[in-house]
C-alpha cells in the first residue's frame, strides 16, 4: 500500500509538473502565465456580452448605415476606456444597394414574388423596415431579362455536367439554384459561363427549413418567407473593394472603372425564399431531377425548361460608401514591434446577432479583461492589436483594405492573426496555419467546456467518436489531437494569410445551435438568446480560448511554431494530389471506354436529341519527384529543429529575438509574389479558396486545380513552383535550427 501511495504521489507530482509546461515558455514564465490565465478566467462576465449584443443589434448595422458608424464609435470608446490606443480606420468602397427588384412568373399561372420578410411579434427588431437592406445579392449585375427557367441543383460545375448528360442547355435561360454546395457567388459565375442570362438562388427547406426542424419563431429554422442575403462578388479572384485590388481604398486611391472590374457578376442574381421558389419550381417540365437534386418542397422536382417564362429585373445604386474599422492597440513592453492581431467583423446584413456580433462581443470581453489586468501589473511582451472590421459581408472589405493599406508594416511586424466570426454552442471548431496546431491543442486542453466540465478538446473528441462514421472512429481511436482544418475563404483572415503570409487561426463554437436565420432579418438578439447560446456560456468559452491564444502568443519566450506539424500536413496534401491524379486517370479511362462501346446510346433520349459525349484527353503521368525530394529535406530539418526547440527558452534575450524573427516570418516563405494562376492576389502556395468552391479550401491550389481543370502543363509547372517554395521554407527552418543548436567546443 505504501508503495502504491508513493507511486501515485510520484505520478501526480509528475502530472502537475507537466501541466505547468507551456509551449514556448521557460518554467518560471509558464507559472506566471498560468496564474494570470486563472485571473483572466475569473474576470470574464457573460452579462457584458448580453449588454453589448443588445446595443449592437438594436438596429440594422450594415456597411454605410448610421447604426454601423454608431456601433464603431461605441466600441472604440469602450476600447479606449480599457486602456487601448484606438482609432477608426476609414476606407471608401464600392457598395451597390437595390433600387428595383422584380421577379415574376408569366403565362398560364402567373405569380409575382413577394421578396419580403414580414415582421414577427416574437422578434422585436424584425419590423424595422425603413432601416433594413432588402433581400438581394450584392455585386449582381443590373439586368432586365425574360426567359425559360432551368433548375441546376446547387449550380456547381458537376451539376452542369449532369445537365449535359441529360441533353439540357441553360444557354439563353434563367437558372434557379439551391443554396449550399458552394459559396453563393459560384452559382451565377458558373451559370454565366454556360450561357445563362439570369440566376435565382433559393433556400430549400431540406437544408435549413421545416425539414431540418421547427421554423422560427417556434423553432430556430428558416420560415417559408426567410431569405439569405449575401455577396456574389467573385472573391476567389480577389476579395476587398472591387475597384482597388491590391491597394487600400483610401480617398485618393487610384480606382478601376466599374466596367473593367472582373469580380462583379455578369448576369443579374437574386435570392428568394422557398415560398417564392415554389411556384417557379412547379412551372418546370422536362426530366425528373436526379434523386440527389431533390429538396424538401411538396412537389416533384423537374429540371426544366419551364412551361412559362420568368421575368427578372434588377437595378442597383452603385455608390461609394465609407467603412469604419476599429483598430485598438495595447503596446508590448519588450517587443512592441511584434504584433498579435485579433479580429472579428462588426457589420451585419441586417441586425446580425449570430453573424457577427456573437463573436464580436466575445472579442470585446477578452480585450476588456486583458486591459484591466495590464492596469494591475500584467506585462505583455508583444503588442496586441484588437480589430473590429466593417464591410466583411460584402467581400471582406474592411480587413482586406486595412491589410493592403498596411502591407509593408504588417510584413515586418505581424506575428499572427486570430480570427473569429459568428459563435454558437457545442464543439470547438478551428482552422489555420498548421505550424500552430500543437500550440492550439495546448489551449484546447486548458479551456473547460461549460456544459460538461471536461476540456473543449475532450468534448470535441467524444462527439467525433459518438457521431463519426466507422472510418473516422478507427482513425481517431486514442488520438485526441485536434487537426486544424485548412482555411479557404469566408472571413477576415484572407488578407493576412493568403495575401501577406501571416500565420492565422480561425476559432468558433458550433454544432448545437443550428438554425435558419443566416443573413435574414431574423438573425436577431431574440433568436440568438433563445436558440444559439442562451446565457452566453459559449461566448465566454470563446473568450477563454481566443484570450489564451492571444496572451500566450504575446508572452512566449519562443514563439510556439511546430515545423513537423506543417511538414506532416503538407506531405498528406501531396499524397492526396497523387491519388487525385490516379483517380482522374481511372475515371477518364472508364468513361472513354463507355463512350467507345456506345453504352451511352442505350440511355439516350431521342426527344431531347441526346448525343454521347466526346472522349476526354488521356491523363498523363505528372512528375512529382522534385517536390517529393524537397519534402524529404523539409522533414529532416523540421524534425531536427523540434528536437532542439526547447533550447530556445534558455537563450539570451537577443538570441530569442533573432530566433522569433525567423519563426514569425517563416509563413512569408510560402508566399509567391506572382500569385496563383489567373488570380495573382492569392499568393499563398498551400492554402487558397477554390476557384469554383469559394469558401471551400483548395490545398496546394496551383497543382490541385490544374489537375481538376485538366490543365496538365499548369499542374506540372506548379509542382515546380511549390517545390521551390518548400526549398525556401526549409532554408528558414535551417536558420532557426542553427540558433537553437548547441555550439560545439
Amino acid at each position: 500500500m505504501r508503495r502504491f501511495q508513493f507511486v501515485f504521489i510520484l505520478v501526480l507530482s509528475v502530472s502537475i509538473i507537466n501541466a505547468q509546461k507551456i509551449m514556448g515558455f521557460n518554467e518560471a514564465n509558464a507559472k506566471l502565465q498560468l496564474d494570470w490565465e486563472k485571473q483572466f478566467d475569473a474576470q470574464l462576465n457573460a452579462k457584458n456580452l448580453d449588454l453589448w449584443m443588445q446595443f449592437l443589434t438594436s438596429h440594422p448595422h450594415h456597411l454605410g448605415s448610421t447604426k454601423g458608424k454608431a456601433n464603431a464609435d461605441y466600441m472604440a470608446n469602450l476600447f479606449r476606456s480599457w486602456g487601448y490606443q484606438t482609432e477608426l480606420a476609414e476606407y471608401h468602397v464600392l457598395f451597390p444597394t437595390p433600387k428595383t427588384r422584380v421577379l415574376e412568373l408569366l403565362g398560364s399561372k402567373p405569380y409575382k414574388a413577394k421578396l419580403e420578410e414580414p415582421a414577427l411579434k416574437e422578434d422585436k427588431t424584425s419590423g424595422q423596415k425603413s432601416e433594413q437592406l432588402p433581400s438581394y445579392n450584392a455585386y449582381s449585375a443590373d439586368g432586365d431579362v425574360t426567359a425559360e427557367l432551368v433548375f441546376v441543383n446547387r449550380g456547381i460545375p458537376a451539376d452542369y455536367d449532369e445537365l449535359e448528360r441529360m441533353g439540357i442547355s441553360v444557354k439563353g435561360k434563367i437558372v434557379i439554384a439551391k443554396y449550399g454546395g458552394s459559396w453563393r457567388g459560384i452559382k451565377p459565375k458558373v451559370a454565366y459561363e454556360h450561357g445563362a442570362i439570369g440566376c435565382i438562388i433559393y433556400s430549400d427547406p431540406e437544408d435549413d427549413g421545416y425539414r431540418a426542424g421547427d421554423v422560427y419563431p417556434e423553432g430556430p429554422y428558416r420560415p417559408k418567407f426567410g431569405v439569405q442575403r449575401g455577396s456574389v462578388m467573385d472573391m476567389p479572384v480577389y476579395p476587398g473593394d472591387p475597384l482597388t485590388p491590391g491597394v487600400g481604398a483610401t480617398k485618393d486611391a487610384k480606382r478601376l472603372k466599374r466596367e473593367d472590374v472582373v469580380t462583379l457578376m455578369k448576369i443579374p442574381v437574386l435570392p428568394i425564399s422557398y415560398e417564392d421558389a415554389l411556384p417557379l419550381l412547379q412551372s418546370l417540365s422536362g426530366p425528373v431531377a436526379p434523386a440527389a437534386w431533390r429538396g424538401g418542397l411538396p412537389l416533384t422536382y423537374h429540371v426544366g425548361p419551364s412551361k412559362d417564362k420568368v421575368h427578372l429585373k434588377l437595378e442597383f445604386n452603385w455608390d461609394i460608401k465609407t467603412l469604419y474599422n476599429v483598430i485598438a492597440k495595447l503596446p508590448g513592453t519588450e517587443l512592441p514591434d511584434e504584433w498579435i492581431i485579433r479580429g472579428n467583423h462588426h457589420d451585419g446584413w441586417v441586425n446580425g446577432a449570430a453573424d457577427p456580433i456573437s463573436g464580436m462581443v466575445s472579442e470585446m470581453e477578452e480585450a476588456r479583461v486583458i486591459g484591466e489586468m495590464v492596469k494591475k501589473g500584467y506585462k505583455l511582451k508583444r503588442t496586441l492589436v484588437y480589430c473590429a472590421w466593417d464591410g466583411e459581408e460584402q467581400g471582406l472589405l474592411g480587413s482586406t483594405e486595412w491589410a493592403e493599406d498596411h502591407k509593408d508594416e504588417l510584413r515586418k511586424k505581424a506575428v499572427a492573426y486570430i480570427n473569429t466570426d459568428g459563435n454558437s454552442r457545442g464543439f470547438i471548431g478551428v482552422g489555420g496555419s498548421h505550424t500552430l496546431e500543437p500550440f492550439f491543442n495546448e489551449i484546447a486542453d486548458a479551456v473547460m467546456d461549460p456544459q460538461t466540465g471536461v476540456s473543449i478538446k475532450e468534448r470535441r473528441y467524444a462527439n467525433q467518436m459518438v457521431n463519426g462514421d466507422k472510418a473516422t472512429r478507427t482513425r481517431l481511436m486514442g488520438n485526441k489531437n485536434i487537426k486544424l482544418s485548412a482555411l479557404g475563404a469566408g472571413s477576415d483572415w484572407s488578407g493576412f494569410l493568403q495575401f501577406l503570409g501571416i500565420a492565422s487561426l480561425n476559432l468558433g463554437f458550433g454544432g448545437e445551435g443550428s438554425g435558419g436565420e443566416y443573413h435574414s432579418v431574423y438573425d436577431s438578439y431574440d433568436h440568438f438568446t433563445r436558440f444559439k447560446d442562451p446565457g452566453f456560456q459559449y461566448g465566454i468559452a470563446l473568450s477563454k480560448t481566443a484570450g489564451r491564444t492571444m496572451m500566450r502568443l504575446a508572452n512566449a519566450d519562443v514563439l510556439p511554431i511546430d515545423f513537423t506539424s506543417f511538414y506532416k500536413t503538407v506531405n498528406d496534401y501531396v499524397g492526396e494530389l497523387k491519388t487525385l491524379l490516379d483517380n482522374t486517370r481511372t475515371e477518364t479511362e472508364q468513361e472513354n471506354k463507355m463512350i467507345n462501346d456506345k453504352l451511352f446510346d442505350v440511355a439516350k433520349d431521342p426527344k431531347k436529341g441526346f448525343q454521347s459525349p466526346k472522349p476526354k484527353d488521356i491523363v498523363p503521368y505528372l512528375n512529382f519527384s522534385e517536390l517529393e525530394n524537397k519534402m524529404a529535406e523539409l522533414k529532416t530539418n523540421a524534425e531536427e529543429f523540434q528536437k532542439l526547440y526547447a533550447n530556445g527558452t534558455q537563450l539570451s534575450a537577443a538570441k530569442q529575438k533573432e530566433l522569433n524573427q525567423i519563426l514569425f516570418q517563416v509563413e512569408r516563405a510560402l508566399i509567391n509574389d506572382k500569385g496563383l494562376p489567373r488570380r495573382s492576389w492569392y499568393k499563398h502556395q498551400v492554402y487558397a479558396p477554390g476557384f469554383y468552391t469559394g469558401y471551400g479550401v483548395k490545398t496546394l491550389p496551383g497543382i490541385r486545380e490544374g489537375i481538376e481543370e485538366r490543365n496538365w502543363k499548369e499542374a506540372q509547372d506548379n509542382i515546380s513552383v511549390v517545390a521551390m517554395t518548400i526549398e525556401v521554407y526549409t532554408n528558414e527552418v535551417k536558420r532557426a535550427t542553427s540558433i537553437v543548436k548547441p555550439k560545439a567546443f
